[in-house]
């Protein structure tokens, strides 16, 4: 099983955000830092295998507000529809 470790604290705006998600995934270099890019690079990961958690979620949305919360929604869209172990905290 892959865990994947999230923290909203690393992410103060949107490059910043896509990079800790880009690292902590282990995306390729290629993932373009956007919404379409992240479902994409979520939906091909293997769900049976894989679990994200995502703490600091209110620290997140703190920093990037409604843009945030779009993050956030992409991740529990793309997890609810693969069948992705998804966990939060705020």
């Amino acid at each position: 099983m892959n865990i994947y470790l999230l923290d909203g604290k690393d992410m103060t705006d949107r490059e910043s955000a896509y990079c800790a998600i880009e690292q902590a995934m282990g995306f390729p270099k290629w993932f373009g830092h956007n919404l379409d890019a992240l479902a994409d690079c979520l939906s091909d990961l293997p769900a049976e295998k894989t679990a994200v958690v995502f703490v600091n979620t209110g620290i997140l949305v703190d920093n990037l507000g409604a843009y945030g919360e779009k993050i956030l929604a992409c991740f529990r869209a793309v997890t609810d529809e693969c069948g992705i172990t998804w966990m939060e905290k705020a």
